[in-house]
């Protein structure tokens, strides 16, 4: 049996259970064929690409009720999110967001901010206000205002820390909808040479398949810098969720890799990759905001 649609928190909104970002080469081609194979939760971040805007575009023609459309925006400045997303909304062909992601906040976002954020849901400009954090504990600090419908966070076999930070603390019912990112944990979970001793790797969508086990999870996000690895991705949807004794194996080999330390090596040579990117041109020209 196969990831079947989920409901995201309290959104209401119907989501597949992976979606896709843009950083690692997200392009046209292979935003059709993740919604042609269901997918259709579209994370227009951490850069926001060219590449991945008319993918966007060309879906949402195509049937646009259907889609959960995020856009991602680093700036904490109130002036700045409304011009971000009107220029967005441009660049995709849109009337409206689905979701609004604030990203890198480690701390409660200002009131002024929440203030433009709000003007916006007015305006029907966006509909959903999601946040990412590093800082696990504040997402159940936040949510006893309940101002913030998604939380976009970190979590893998290697990085189980959310479990006790912050899906414990999450009421069953009525909670925020939850997105997760870094499921291979930046390569290094899916690296033979970081393996356990006689332990073969797992494959990226085992990875997708552990964090998805996790009843608080909804969707778990990739960033596919090719075709093949998007289809690779993907074959978590078909192959649905683990046995104990295929998460057991994950958590045994999720251990030994956190164990082994040194984890900013595969996330540098991740933040190497999206920066050349951006000097080659592949982003748009809201990329930063």
């Amino acid at each position: 049996m196969g990831f079947e649609r989920v409901t995201l928190g309290r959104t209401g909104l119907s989501v597949t259970r992976i979606g896709v970002a843009a950083s690692y080469g997200t392009d046209e081609a292979m935003v059709e064929e993740a919604v042609e194979r269901g997918v259709n939760y579209l994370w227009w971040g951490a850069l926001r690409t060219k590449k991945m805007a008319r993918g966007i575009r060309a879906v949402a023609r195509k049937g646009r009720e259907d889609l959960v459309v995020v856009m991602h925006a680093v700036s904490h400045k109130p002036a700045a999110i409304s011009k971000r997303v009107e220029d967005a909304l441009a660049q995709l062909g849109l009337d409206y967001l689905d979701v609004l992601l604030l990203a890198g906040h480690n701390r409660a976002p200002e009131p002024g901010l929440m203030e433009s954020v709000m003007r916006l849901k007015e305006q029907g400009k966006l509909r959903f206000l999601a946040l990412s954090t590093h800082q696990r504990r504040l997402i159940p600090e936040l949510e006893r205002s309940r101002q913030i419908d998604i939380y976009h966070l970190r979590y893998n076999a290697a990085h189980r820390g959310a479990e006790a930070e912050v899906f414990n603390h999450l009421p069953g019912e009525g909670g925020p909808g939850i997105v997760t990112f870094t499921s291979n944990r930046w390569g290094s979970l899916i690296d033979p040479r970081r393996m356990p001793p006689g332990e073969p790797p797992p494959s990226a969508a085992d990875c997708y398949r552990f964090v998805l086990a996790h009843p608080r999870v909804h969707v778990a996000c990739c960033g596919p810098a090719s075709m093949q690895e998007l289809r690779q991705n993907l074959e978590c949807l078909e192959r649905g969720p683990m046995s104990d004794e295929e998460l057991e194996r994950m958590r045994r080999i999720g251990r030994h890799v956190y164990e082994s330390g040194a984890p900013w090596r595969a996330q540098l040579g991740a933040i190497v990759g999206i920066l050349s990117r951006r000097l080659r041109g592949n982003v748009g020209t809201a990329s930063s905001g």
